[in-house]
């Protein structure tokens, strides 16, 4: 009876408010906006603070990020306390909020042609979850709290609960009352909850709600009906609301929202490896609007830190580089009080990257390559800020600058000309399909460590096609290596360690042994006397560490994991090697790129682009990650691959200074006499 009776408010009360005042419907639903440059602020203002909004002036705000060319905001309507920053008669209005906020904020931004979206977090709410303690979740333990308590996560919200129905009924009093482009919903974690609610939900469906996993992919189940429920409730009352669930899987929202978000704090947790992986995976999800969003602060909490310039700006031109759009979080002092420093440095970056725009509006990445890591898709966020091997395969792959994408099975691979499968992709009948057909069609593989093997771990599924057979795991402890074969191209002629465990294997009639392991002369151990912590290479064995054959190429070891863990340079040498035969013709070179920069190559109708990036990010003490300027760079040589395309004319964008090229044996090459930072050459 109680949830029928709330479930009734919760359909009468927007309708109530929209009788009275019905703002954002009385002049129609809204175009859907096009992102192009955006701000996210937070505003989680603990319940306590005395003067929440008293210097908040809404006009001035709006014609600051006006000037800086913003054209979507996102801006808090109910932050991570459950406090609400409108008039609402559902939820908990802040207690020292003394006018409706949201109200001026999408007034003037409605004025002044800025789509504002509003952030409600649908995982999280603490006042409210106080009040209601039964809208929370509960943990295997009986505990309502989440270890550590001083995190915003201590408690988290139950989305099967009324909860679920008091924030839908939030999100509608919005959309009725304010005339506002969108909705994000952040936080929509897979929490795992055991409250009676759900374990009756999970009895009817079988789950067995005593294992945690189970309960886990339920949570996850839960999070994607809300958002769901979210996403109907919200286009019936406008088609073209923007809208973005944070916490779901992208693939999962592609039907349901609107846009996705890549939330990137380099100097934070984040590091510099993570955006690499993210941009070159998202992109493969279709053509919906990406927003690369990093901060003008170090992490999320820190309200007293300004980014160096080179830092926020090269980030985002890594992003436009790959097809994102800008998007700069900051946090919003709860008295309202300007920032005028950090304006003033994003209206500096922002004017520099719209002389960009015509170059980078709408463009596509072009590559050449698959990076194949179906390896869940739903936790590709976690695992781009964990797995070694896939962060180690993108930076290598991006150290080498050739042009490819992260993929998982959501995409198609037919359109690429070399798959990489690193380290330890167990096959599946799907993957084993798709790599199959790959083969057959004449277009090569290499792979690594116990990719390729079945879910036993007990032979390789295409077995024909690698060549070699699985014999077991290889035991020695370290494992050294010597590139005997035709790929020993700048390979220092000595045993070179590997870094990583691997496997034994043997090469099938046809298959041929480029590379052989060394045993130690005894493995890593303690014999209750000496620690074997010296342990020099013995000798050459028969094993092989590189096979060939035909068009596939497996490494014995985990040549990424290693390449993560030390970073030798050889094995992206070897690695290097291998490629170049496969992939003669790659779609960009350099003869004089170093390492750290990046190369990015997209294309328009008429017109291919590419970016050149230098910027390289210094680890300062133990865990920041920084970048304060560019590093400069002089005569770059790069050649671009014609593919029948000869271009007019080849000039540096924006200013249109055209470069003298040549046409060799199907390249365009040029040099570009200087480039400080970055630089965009258009082949027209």
């Amino acid at each position: 009876m109680k949830r029928a009776l709330f479930l009734m408010i919760g359909l009468l009360v927007p309708l109530l408010l929209f009788s009275q005042t019905g703002s954002s419907s009385k002049s129609g639903p809204q175009e859907m906006p096009k992102i192009r440059y955006s701000l996210f602020y937070d505003n989680h203002t603990m319940p306590a603070c005395p003067d929440v909004g008293e210097t908040f002036d809404a006009e001035s705000f709006t014609d600051r990020i006006k000037r800086c060319g913003v054209d979507y905001l996102t801006f808090h309507a109910r932050c991570n306390l459950g406090m609400a920053y409108y008039d609402t008669k559902i939820g908990i209005k802040h207690p020292s909020l003394k006018y409706d906020l949201i109200g001026k904020l999408a007034d003037a931004c409605k004025r002044k042609d800025i789509a504002l979206t509003v952030y409600l977090n649908g995982g999280i709410s603490s006042a409210e979850g106080l009040q209601h303690r039964d809208w929370t979740t509960l943990y295997f333990d009986g505990r309502e709290y989440r270890e550590p308590r001083f995190t915003p996560y201590v408690r988290t919200m139950c989305y099967n609960t009324p909860y679920r129905d008091h924030l839908i009924s939030m999100i509608k009093e919005i959309a009725y009352n304010y005339p506002v482009s969108g909705f994000f919903i952040d936080c929509l974690g897979a929490y795992p909850c055991v409250c009676p609610t759900c374990i009756r939900e999970m009895k009817e469906k079988g789950i067995d709600w005593t294992n945690r996993e189970e309960v886990v992919k339920f949570a996850n189940f839960s999070a994607i009906r809300l958002s769901q429920d979210i996403s109907k409730a919200v286009r019936a009352i406008n088609p073209n609301y923007l809208l973005y669930f944070n916490g779901i899987s992208f693939e999962d929202q592609i039907e349901i929202g609107t846009h996705l978000e890549c939330e990137c704090l380099p100097a934070g947790s984040w590091g510099y490896e993570y955006l690499p992986v993210l941009s070159h995976y998202m992109r493969t999800l279709g053509d919906m609007p990406i927003l690369n969003m990093n901060a003008r602060f170090y992490d999320w909490g820190d309200f007293g830190s300004l980014r160096p310039e080179a830092a926020i700006k090269s980030e985002l031109l890594y992003g436009l580089a790959n097809g994102m759009r800008p998007d700069v979080g900051g946090h919003f002092h709860p008295r309202g009080d300007l920032e005028t420093a950090v304006f003033d440095r994003l209206e500096k970056i922002y004017k520099e990257l719209q002389t960009l725009d015509p170059w980078t509006d709408d463009a596509k990445n072009i590559t050449d390559i698959a990076l194949v890591y179906p390896k869940g898709n739903r936790n590709i966020r976690e695992q781009a800020g964990s797995d070694k091997q896939l962060r180690a395969a993108v930076r290598m792959l991006c150290e080498l600058k050739q042009q490819f994408d992260v993929v998982t099975e959501y995409s198609d691979w037919s359109k690429y000309s070399v798959l990489v499968i690193p380290d330890d992709i167990i096959f599946t009948d799907e993957i084993a399909r798709r790599v199959k057909t790959h083969i057959a069609s004449g277009k090569p593989v290499i792979s690594s460590g116990s990719s390729g093997l079945d879910a036993g771990m007990k032979k390789f599924v295409l077995e024909k096609e690698w060549g070699v057979r699985y014999i077991g795991e290889n035991e020695f402890d370290p494992a050294y290596f010597t590139v005997t074969g035709k790929y020993n191209l700048n390979m220092p002629d000595m045993p070179l360690s590997l870094y990583s465990p691997g496997i034994d294997m043997e090469p099938l009639p046809g298959t041929t042994a480029e590379a052989k392991l060394i045993k130690p002369y005894y493995n890593k151990h303690w014999d209750g006397e000496y620690a074997f912590y010296y342990t020099p290479p013995d000798k050459v064995t028969d094993k092989p560490a590189l096979t060939v054959n035909g068009k596939v190429a497996h490494f014995s070891h985990r040549i990424f994991t290693g390449y993560g863990q030390q970073a030798s340079v050889e094995f992206r040498t070897v690695f290097s090697n291998v490629l170049n035969d496969f992939l003669p013709e790659p779609l960009f070179k350099s003869d004089n790129l170093p390492s750290f920069a990046r190369a990015f190559v997209t294309e328009q109708p008429g017109r291919k682009m590419v970016h050149i990036l230098s910027y390289v990010p210094e680890m300062r003490g133990p865990k920041t990650q920084m970048i304060e300027e560019a590093v400069e760079l002089h005569n770059v040589k790069i050649s671009l691959r014609i593919d029948g395309k000869l271009p007019r004319r080849v000039y540096l964008a924006p200013g249109k200074k055209s470069l003298p090229f040549k046409v060799s044996q199907g390249y365009v090459n040029v040099t570009i006499p200087e480039s400080n930072g970055y630089s965009l050459v258009v082949f027209e």
